[in-house]
């Protein structure tokens, strides 16, 4: 938004808009009905420089981990145009959808992570990549809200079905070179076209057998899916010799799992790996239906309690991931921090309300530094001596060129994959108010964020 010059003609338009914006007791009165806005300001901007907004934004780079009250932009405006901070306020918050996405994907990472450290071979933790799939594309409100925040997501796992978001982030963030995949799947449109499920099941393994496929298994009868027709097309699915995942929709998410897990060890077998843990043979599970960050750590301690291994289990988060946040989960705000006053006197400025410490803003020209053991961060007062510590860059300096270059996704990717790693303590970490960790976004133990 701020690299497209204004032009004479929005500003006219935009003079139009605000004529009439401006609730009134008078309607009559037409100057009554005129809501504030320096035209004035906006036509300066035009004649003298060339449309772009005259204000510095930094930030710290894509894929940072970012810890609770610590700053992950700045916008700076001086003299007259000061006030045009504000007018961005509302734009640049936006930052928090995203930043949201991404850190809630990670925390799910962290959940299988641990269930895979209890129950998984090491030698098989490259599967760990696999274990939450993208199932939000359809409950998104627009194309381009399905594109952030699928985005965000594939900065931690590299399966999903919201290809708007894949395939953006394929051509236009990482130079054509993929980013994530899917399987052919049947879904119940395609299974109730047939004439019977058993039919749709082999027409799905003729086509799709020899690799890995899905097939949804509640269109009727789920139990009678799983104990007499999946038995009835074992010798088709093992002669072609791939990798079936079963997918229950309905029903408590917890209890149709592990009955798709016991029907599957009937039907295909088991081996048990070397922490003990049962797995299937060529067969898995993949729920879809009512999850969220509650109910994935809900499924894998029931089924590895039942001796399952995590690695049968795979996850479709939809509306729990790309819509079910907002701007408060994780209390995302834009606030004056520093303020010059014509006079030429400066005064920080900070927000500290008492019937809520937790949305106490901090003050002053801010700098942050990452720590370089564990990449927690630090809030410290920007000046020329500390200037070369600051770990936010600029990215944008009034329209003119800055040294500042879009990154690739794969970089951005793994920028979070080695703070995330370094960041040992992520779990507790406030810079402002240290032991606060009991608060909770997702968790009952505060989170840091992924930007």
């Amino acid at each position: 938004y701020l690299e497209q010059r204004w032009t004479q003609k929005e500003l006219d338009q935009a003079t139009l808009f605000f004529k009439t914006h401006r609730a009134s007791m008078d309607p009559s009165d037409p100057a009554k009905s005129e809501f504030p806005f320096p035209r004035d300001l906006f036509q300066k901007i035009i004649d003298e420089n060339d449309g772009y907004f005259p204000v510095k934004i930094e930030a710290l780079p894509e894929g940072s981990v970012v810890y609770p009250h610590t700053p992950a932009l700045q916008i700076t405006a001086s003299g007259e145009y000061s006030r045009l901070v504000t007018y961005l306020e509302t734009v640049l918050t936006h930052l928090w959808y995203p930043s949201t996405v991404a850190t809630l994907s990670r925390r799910c990472r962290d959940i299988f992570y641990g269930y895979y450290v209890k129950s998984v071979d090491e030698k098989a933790f490259k599967t760990l990549d696999t274990k939450l799939h993208d199932f939000g594309f359809r409950g998104c409100t627009t194309l381009e809200q399905s594109v952030i925040g699928g985005c965000a997501h594939l900065l931690n796992f590299g399966g999903s079905d919201t290809c708007s978001a894949a395939y953006y982030a394929q051509f236009e963030l990482n130079d054509g070179k993929p980013v994530a995949t899917s399987l052919p799947a049947t879904e119940h449109s395609i299974m109730t076209s047939f004439p019977t499920e058993r039919e749709a099941m082999l027409k799905l393994l003729e086509t799709y057998g020899e690799g890995v496929c899905a097939c949804v298994m509640d269109s009727y009868d789920y139990s009678n899916a799983l104990n007499n027709i999946l038995p009835a097309i074992k010798s088709v699915k093992v002669g072609k010799g791939g990798f079936l995942v079963l997918r229950p929709d309905s029903g408590d998410p917890v209890e149709v799992v592990l009955e798709a897990l016991v029907a599957a060890e009937k039907v295909f077998g088991v081996d048990v790996n070397s922490k003990g843990y049962k797995e299937l043979r060529g067969v898995g599970v993949v729920q879809g239906d009512g999850i969220n960050y509650h109910t994935i750590s809900d499924i894998l301690e029931r089924i590895t309690n039942e001796g399952y291994s995590a690695i049968n289990v795979t996850f479709g988060m939809g509306g729990g991931l790309l819509q079910k946040v907002n701007r408060d989960t994780m209390s995302f705000a834009t606030k004056l921090s520093h303020i010059v006053y014509a006079d030429g006197k400066e005064r920080d400025v900070m927000k500290m309300p008492k019937t809520d410490a937790g949305k106490t803003s901090l003050p002053g020209i801010m700098g942050i530094r990452k720590d370089p053991d564990n990449a927690t961060t630090s809030v410290f007062p920007l000046t020329e001596a500390t200037t070369s510590q600051n770990a936010m860059v600029t990215l944008y300096d009034c329209g003119k060129p800055v040294a500042w270059k879009w990154e690739s996704f794969d970089q951005v990717r793994a920028r979070l994959n080695r703070e995330w790693a370094a960041s040992q303590n992520h779990r507790m970490h406030d810079p402002l108010q240290p032991g606060n960790e009991e608060q909770n976004i997702f968790h009952p133990r505060r989170a840091g964020g992924s930007q």
